[in-house]
């Protein structure tokens, strides 16, 4: 995509940075909102006795109409889910838009390493629930993936994607048709090699074998099944060939639940979020790894920073439970030297007390030798 900050796309949202080849951040100058801009090149159908440009405008105005039918059914305000703001097609290009708060998604975590289990089921947790909204309101989301997962600022993870999801799932049967080879290849193309994106069944049972994959992903840095290509990738899927949930530690039980290839055998979200809520509400406290440094050698109190569940420091990275503890009690000179075994205020007495014990046994002394 061609363009800079200041931008003006749809007459009303303005860019605020230098865009991607196909995302930008934008402000909505409607709203004051900050957004994010997702778009789809859109080739041309070519249609027998039909102008060029009536079978492009007639196939864009289809595809904005199905991503406003499931923005309007999704649920309102749901504080788990990143609300979708609509679609526009301008140029080749159908753009969707999704409110976008500060934040860092899943992928830009996992580029700095795999995550705790117990953050990581924090996380997923929060998943669930807009999970569970999305499956009361008779929706799919489809769209599951690191990149489509916010951590938010205060550590919650919120789900957005849902749009950007309908509208390349509505591009490929465009294209491809409702089933067949053509429809694969197209959607290989729009989706690529991403595990979350070619589970064996849709609908709901679908959301939730995805979520068992990011799950694995978050713990481990990597997805369970190969993501060379698409052919390996869905080959392996269909086979059941992957990295065993064990490597999940904790959270091993339950995603190889998620994993199963009988999606009736597979936790609903409703369930995956009671489990999860267990699993926290029992969690041990993580070592404090600053505090038993400040055993061996004491840091200075402005330097210690309270810690979050997942070893991180603050960020999103970090879970929303403070570590219990804090940053323990005295351990003694900054320096690191042992305290003096006898203290300062007993000294005096004890010598005055061992003098007088010395001219006792003097006495004693010069008497029997009299004697």
């Amino acid at each position: 995509m061609r363009g800079g900050p200041e931008l003006l796309l749809a007459g009303r949202y303005r860019l605020t940075d230098r865009p991607g080849p196909l995302s930008a951040h934008a402000v909505d100058e409607r709203t004051g909102e900050s957004v994010l801009l997702s778009a789809l090149e859109l080739p041309g159908l070519l249609a027998v006795g039909q102008d060029p440009e009536d079978a492009a405008a007639a196939q864009a105005d289809r595809l904005v109409r199905r991503v406003a039918a499931v923005g309007s059914a999704a649920p309102v305000a749901h504080p788990r889910l990143l609300r979708g703001v609509g679609a526009f097609v301008e140029g080749e290009l159908l753009w969707t838009v999704e409110e976008r708060p500060a934040g860092w998604t899943v992928a830009e975590l996992l580029a700095e390493g795999p995550l705790p289990p117990y953050r990581a089921a924090e996380l997923a947790a929060d998943l669930a629930g807009a999970l569970r909204a999305l499956h009361a309101a008779g929706l799919t989301h489809g769209d599951l993936t690191a990149e489509s997962v916010l951590v938010c600022e205060d550590g919650a993870a919120m789900l957005g994607g849902l749009l950007a999801g309908v509208a390349q799932e509505a591009l490929a049967e465009e294209l491809g048709g409702p089933a067949g080879r053509r429809r694969y290849e197209v959607r290989a193309t729009l989706v690529g090699p991403v595990a979350e994106r070619w589970p064996l069944d849709g609908g709901p049972a679908g959301d939730c074998w995805a979520l068992g994959v990011l799950v694995q992903r978050m713990v481990t840095g990597r997805a369970p099944y190969p993501e060379r290509n698409v052919p390996e990738l869905v080959t392996a899927v269909r086979d059941g060939r992957r990295e065993p949930s064990v490597v999940c530690g904790p959270l091993g039980p339950l995603v190889e639940r998620l994993l199963q290839a009988d999606p009736v055998r597979r936790p609903t979200a409703e369930a995956v979020r009671g489990e999860l809520a267990e699993l926290l509400a029992g969690a041990p406290e993580p070592v404090d790894e600053e505090r038993a440094a400040a055993v061996a050698v004491p840091a200075p109190p402005e330097s210690r920073q309270p810690r979050r569940r997942g070893g991180r420091t603050g960020g999103p990275g970090g879970g929303r439970s403070a570590r219990k503890g804090g940053n323990g009690g005295d351990f003694g000179a900054g320096n690191g030297a042992k305290p003096p075994r006898i203290p300062p205020a007993l000294l005096g007495p004890l010598l005055v007390g061992g003098v007088f014990a010395l001219l006792a046994l003097g006495i004693v002394a010069v008497v029997l030798f009299a004697g």
